[in-house]
C-alpha cells in the first residue's frame, strides 16, 4: 500500500456541479489550503465550454499550489476525455456508461490517471484486467447526491473489495466525520468527499478536520 505521504487518493474532493464558478473557485482554494490531495471536476449539464472553463480555473489554483508549496494535487476530469485532453488534466474518472477504459487509455496515453466507478460485484471482478489506476467504490453509504445507485457496499462490502481489488480504492458515498475512521479501517486508500467540503461553512477547516481524522485512523 502507498504511504500516506505519497497517496494522492487520500482526500479526494469531487466538486459540486451545482455551484457557481466563483463558489467553486472559493471551495477549491480553501480545500487546497486545508490539505486536499486530489480534485475531480464534475459537470453534468453537458455544457462543454463551461466544463473547460471550470477545469482551467481549478487547474490554475492547483498549479499555484504547486508553485508555492511543491505539492502536486492531480486534477481529474469526470467522464469527459475530450475535456481532460483540452486542459491537459492529470486524468479522468469514468463511469460504467462512459467511454470504455481501453479507448480512454489509447487517447490519454500511459502517463495519465484513469479511475473507474465500480458499483457491482461483477464490475469489481472485471476491473482487474483493465488499464486503470484506481477504482471509485460507489456508494459506501446512502447519499443525497447519488440517487440512482445499484449498490450500497457498506463497510463489509468495502472490506471484501479491498481483499480482492488490485488497485487503490477510493470510497465514495455518504462519507463524513462520523464514519471516516471505519471506512479507512475497512481498507480504503482514500475517501471522495463532495458535500462535507463543498457545502461546509469553512471548506479549509472542514478539509483539515477530515484529513486529521484520516491520519489518526492510519
Amino acid at each position: 500500500m502507498m504511504t500516506k505521504n505519497h497517496n494522492p487518493y487520500l482526500l479526494y474532493l469531487v466538486t459540486d456541479d451545482q455551484q457557481s464558478l466563483p463558489t467553486l473557485e472559493h471551495v477549491v482554494r480553501e480545500a487546497v489550503a486545508g490539505g486536499v490531495t486530489m480534485v475531480q471536476i464534475r459537470e453534468k449539464h453537458g455544457d462543454v465550454r463551461a466544463f473547460i472553463q471550470r477545469a482551467q480555473t481549478v487547474k490554475a489554483i492547483l498549479q499555484h499550489a504547486y508553485a508555492t508549496t511543491g505539492r502536486h494535487i492531480p486534477l481529474i476530469i469526470n467522464d469527459r476525455v475530450d475535456v481532460a485532453l483540452a486542459v491537459n488534466a492529470d486524468g479522468v474518472h469514468l463511469g460504467q456508461t462512459d467511454m470504455p477504459v481501453a479507448v480512454a487509455r489509447q487517447l490519454l496515453g500511459k502517463d495519465k490517471l484513469i479511475g473507474l466507478s465500480i458499483e457491482t460485484e461483477q464490475q469489481l471482478l472485471d476491473c482487474a484486467s483493465l488499464p486503470i489506476d484506481y477504482i471509485g467504490l460507489s456508494a459506501i453509504f446512502a447519499t443525497a447526491t447519488k440517487t440512482n445507485l445499484v449498490t450500497h457496499w457498506g463497510l463489509d462490502g468495502l472490506q471484501r473489495a479491498a481483499a480482492i481489488c488490485p488497485f487503490p480504492i477510493v470510497a465514495i458515498g455518504g462519507i463524513n466525520h462520523t464514519n471516516l475512521t471505519e471506512v479507512m479501517a475497512a481498507g480504503a486508500n482514500g475517501v471522495a468527499i463532495v458535500s462535507a467540503i463543498s457545502h461546509a461553512d469553512d471548506p479549509c477547516q472542514a478539509t483539515a478536520g477530515i484529513l486529521a481524522a484520516i491520519s489518526s485512523s492510519q
